[in-house]
């Protein structure tokens, strides 16, 4: 499954898995942030900012995401940023369930790399993906579920999407309130203070 993927530097390289993607794509866009991040926060899928400059996150949702991390005590240099696909659906629709299972063994394998105290997911597609369930995002954001890959188990803690906020400004408060708690898990130090897994 992992063909493609480059376990030092945790990029995706000449995917061509689905066509679709390949034709809407500017680049495979792959996760940005220290190798060894406590915090890794999951998207959905590359926007048409993040197309064009390469990084995730980098359109009006990741100022939005920028602005709730240092609310939150977080800098996102720290944390590590990435998606549940990397390469940008046409018309910015969701990824298909297809694409989604074509790409997982690519963000199984970086969760693996990385090791982090927390998974963060930021909006229904990532949380329901990863938790392979029916996700109420906005009544469930803050609580903390758990994600088998392999032999490892991480926490997964479950977040709005931060363009929730720029059509919802009652969200901001749900976000806040979850990366606060995304912060308060990995504690100071980074050290988990989740016992759980």
């Amino acid at each position: 499954m992992d063909d493609h993927f480059d376990s030092e530097t945790l990029c995706v390289e000449g995917c061509t898995r689905c066509s679709e993607l390949v034709e809407s794509r500017g680049q495979i866009v792959d996760g940005t942030g220290p190798a060894d991040a406590d915090l890794l926060f999951v998207g959905e899928a590359p926007g048409a900012n993040e197309d064009e400059q390469g990084e995730p996150f980098v359109g009006r949702s990741g100022g939005v995401l920028d602005d709730a991390l240092r609310e939150a005590g977080l800098d996102r240099a720290d944390v590590r940023i990435t998606n549940c696909v990397r390469c940008r659906p046409p018309e910015n629709r969701d990824p298909t369930v297809e694409e989604l299972a074509n790409c997982r063994g690519y963000l199984e394998s970086e969760i693996t790399a990385v090791d982090p105290a927390l998974v963060v997911t930021l909006g229904k597609v990532p949380a329901e993906h990863l938790l392979e369930r029916s996700v109420a995002v906005t009544s469930e954001a803050g609580d903390i579920d758990s994600l088998a890959v392999g032999t490892g188990r991480w926490p997964v803690l479950v977040s709005v999407h931060p363009a929730a906020t720029l059509y919802d400004p009652g969200q901001r408060e749900t976000l806040a309130a979850a990366l606060e708690r995304a912060a308060e898990h990995t504690g100071s130090g980074g050290q988990s203070t989740f016992d759980a897994f």
